[in-house]
Formats: structure tokens, sequence, C-alpha cells
């Protein structure tokens, strides 16, 4: 068994079992007065010391591991998230996915993997997903089986509980740890090429409007924290998600999140709706998490009145696939606008497409970093200015490849110079920047 017991499965039942009588056994010793008024260090140890004076009571057999892993689990049933604490802890595990009490992945270094880690049953699993939810003001039950939730480290999690999930509830842990991945850190991954790097900063910092495109787990939240490190403290931000995820660290952001109906079925408020109330706020920059409805032409029209500098993130494979996906979103806003008013609105409001992919492995790549030049006739015009090529798999199963610069000047050029700032010509010239 993992941590420290070696047991079979009949001592695994007996260790839980145990670990069940000495919870209830604290719980019904525990002052609820007195744990408000300690520190959380000091209680915890306090909270140490009772667990092991009830672990003496019930005479067991453990050896010293044993025990203090049985104190250690104690501790997370009352305080934390129960087995989810032993995985929580491991900075490698990018993202945890639980189906079900007894199946438990995670995704370490872009490999999936099954865990040792269970929950007792349903019941248990219930009870944590539940002590994750009601920390942010949200619930999960029969009439509301879906939410969505964050972790106090800002990881997102989704749960959904039955008749929609049917072998029992699921969850899943995307990780954002208190220390988040920095520019230096993707550079190092060769997740982007330092000439990357300077044309999005020059973007940032002369206010153009960018949007992150991408599927699920290709790094699109972290490339927007690392983009926002672009902004100067001098502007008022304010972001917009379903779950707050983002770590900015200007002094000036106003932190938005949307909220769920209540159980009459009233009282949500939705992206839309924030993004209305938030050009009443003045804004100078406005940051939604992710754009996934409506509130996509909201953007737009802010994006092409006064909002410059402003950045969104949306699922697309592709800055082609990007751009059918922001006309699809706009006509869930239910206008009935014409094709080519629609596209003269995105056409306008949008300057970049970073696109960013998970390739086959793991590695996650900007695989695209597209300029919106126009619209000719109906048509978006577009143009790839840096571009990534996958040439194969290694012997680790790893996509490899090389980074292309494609030897187009691109046009918001002007706007950076407009600003201030310069860029080298010789950082686009045709060319391999960087291979695998």
């Amino acid at each position: 068994m993992s941590n420290g017991l070696t047991a079979n499965s009949n001592s695994q039942s007996d260790f839980d079992a145990l670990k069940q009588r000495i919870h209830q056994r604290l719980i019904g010793k525990l002052d609820l007065n007195r744990i408000g008024e300690l520190e959380g260090d000091v209680l915890k140890r306090e909270i140490r010391m009772v667990v092991e004076h009830l672990c003496d009571n019930e005479n067991t057999l453990l050896n010293r591991s044993e025990r203090d892993r049985l104190v250690d689990e104690v501790l997370d049933e009352t305080f934390g998230l129960g087995p989810l604490e032993l995985l929580l802890k491991d900075p490698s595990i990018s993202d945890i996915l639980i189906n079900g009490p007894k199946n438990i992945y995670v995704e370490r270094r872009g490999k999936m993997e099954r865990t040792a880690v269970e929950f007792r049953d349903n019941e248990h699993l219930h009870q944590i997903i539940d002590r994750i939810v009601s920390k942010v003001g949200r619930r999960v039950d029969e009439t509301c089986p879906m939410v969505d939730a964050r972790l106090e480290d800002g990881s997102r999690v989704n749960a959904i509980i039955p008749p929609l999930a049917l072998d029992g509830a699921a969850m899943s842990i995307r990780r954002f740890g208190s220390n988040p991945l920095t520019l230096e850190d993707l550079l190092e991954f060769k997740t982007f090429t330092p000439e990357m790097v300077m044309l999005m900063e020059g973007a940032m910092k002369a206010r153009l409007n960018i949007v992150i495109s991408g599927g699920t787990g290709s790094g699109k939240t972290t490339l927007l924290n690392t983009l926002s490190s672009f902004i100067g403290n001098q502007d008022r931000i304010v972001t917009i998600e379903d779950a707050a995820e983002l770590q900015l660290q200007q002094d000036h952001v106003v932190r938005l999140e949307t909220r769920p109906p209540n159980i009459e079925g009233k009282g949500q408020v939705t992206a839309t709706d924030l993004v209305k109330n938030c050009l009443r706020m003045r804004p100078e920059r406005i940051i939604i998490g992710e754009c996934r409805g409506p509130e996509t032409l909201d953007m737009l029209q802010a994006m092409n009145t006064g909002h410059d500098g402003s950045l969104t993130t949306t699922h697309a494979n592709s800055p082609r696939d990007c751009i059918g996906r922001l006309e699809t979103m706009i006509l869930m806003a239910g206008f009935d606008l014409p094709m080519k008013a629609m596209r003269s609105q995105i056409s306008s409001a949008i300057h970049l497409i970073i696109q960013a992919n998970r390739l086959q492995g793991g590695p996650r790549k900007i695989t695209h970093i597209t300029e919106v030049v126009g619209m000719e006739n109906d048509v978006i015009v577009m143009q790839d200015i840096f571009r990534y090529v996958q040439d194969g798999i290694d012997e680790n199963g790893k996509a490899v490849g090389r980074f292309l610069c494609t030897g187009v000047r691109p046009r918001c050029l002007d706007q950076l110079n407009a600003a201030g700032i310069r860029l080298p010509a010789s950082i686009f010239q045709e060319r391999i920047m960087m291979a695998d």
C-alpha cells in the first residue's frame, strides 16, 4: 500500500474502520467555540494530541509510521479534503480526475496514471464535494447536479453527481498551484520562443486585443496569466470568470465571478450580465476567463469601443476555427446579425489570435501567433506570423517539431511603433527559430 502502510485488503479495511471511529470520536470531543479562537497551526497541534490519545485508547497495534499516517488522514478528514490532500500536496500533478469513489486518476508530467487513493464510498465523496463547493457559496444536489468551483489555491473544480453521473459522483480538478508558471518556466519548457515573447509583450503593452484559443488542457489560462504580467500597474483591470482562477499580479484588479441560480431557480448572474456591468466600472482592460456564450458579442463591442488591450480565451483547435467559434457564440446572443456585419465586428475588434495546443505525449506549445488583418468581401483575412510544425514522435512518445517564423511583417507593428515599442526587424525574418 502507498504512504507507508504495508497490509492486505483486509488490513486496509481495518485501518479505514479505525480511522472512521477515531474521526467520529474526535468530532464528539471538539469544542467548536474554542476552535474558532485558535490559530491554524496551534489548532492542528492540539488536535493531533487528541487523536494520538484516541489511538492509545483503541489499543491499536499500529507501528509509528502507520500511526502517523492515521493521524494525518484524520486531520485531513476533519479540516481538509480527505483522500485528496495526498494528491494536492504533490506539485507534479496537473490534473486529478475522479470517476466514482474508487477510480481516481492523475495527470503527471503529461501522462495519465491511476492512483491507489480511494474514498470510502459515494457518501464520502459527496461530503468532500460539498465541502469544496460550499466554501465558494455554491451547492450541488439532485436539483443542481453540476457545479463549477475552485480550491483555495485557485485550482479549478468541476463536479457532477447522480442522476447525471451514472457510476457515482465524478469530479475534475485542474491544478493551479500557489506558485504559477512564470515566463521563464514556459521558455524553459519550449512552449514558445524568445522572439514570440517579444511580439506578445509588445502587443500587450501597445494595447492590442488578443484571443487565446486552444483545446481543454492546452494551457490557455496559464498563457493568459503570463500575458497579463505585461500589463502595467497603472491600468484598471476587470476580470470576469465562471470560477475565479486567474492570478493577476497587478494592484488595480477588480475580480467578478458569475453566480448560478439558487434553489428556487432565481438569482443567476451570467457572464453577459457581468460584462455589461463592468462597462460602467471604468475598466481600462477587460479580461474574460473564457468566452463560451452570448457574452462574446458584448466583449467584442467593448473591444471596439475603447477598451483596448483586452484578453479572453476560447475553445478551438486552430485560429480559423477560433473565428468560426466566435461567430457561433455571437449567434447564441439571439441577434439576427448579417454574416458580414458579424465578421466585420470580429475583424475590427481582434488583433491577434494565439493558438495553444497540447500535443501527443503531453508537451504544450504555442502553435500559431496569427494576426487578424481585416476583411475581403465577406471573409476575415488572417496571416500567421509564427508557427510550430510537428515533425514526429520521439522514443518516449512525445511530439517533436520546430518553431518557424513565416517571414510576414505584421501590420500591427505600426500600432506598436506608435506606442513607442520598437521590435527588431530581424525577428520576423523567415527561418527556423528553434527545434525540440
